[in-house]
């Protein structure tokens, strides 16, 4: 069966207080050298048959993202 994936990530505009929760976390652990952090949604699905990328897409506006303070990226799993 084929597998998408698809992952979503705020826009670049939009603040991630959970990735600035991680940037802390890691400063305070000792970790140096990150400067950023963004977190997002990663799904993977198991398509019956030949994968319509269009479908996929409508599948992510719909259901999978907010369009509005969301993007996200369609690719082979």
């Amino acid at each position: 069966m084929p597998l998408v994936i698809v992952d979503v990530m705020l826009k670049p505009e939009i603040l991630d207080p959970q990735g600035q929760a991680v940037l802390s976390a890691l400063t305070r652990l000792g970790y140096t050298g990150v400067t950023a952090v963004r977190q997002g949604k990663h799904f993977e699905l198991e398509m019956d048959g030949p994968v319509d990328e269009a479908r996929v897409a409508e599948i992510a506006e719909t259901l999978l993202a907010n369009p509005v303070i969301e993007d996200f990226s369609i690719r082979p799993g």
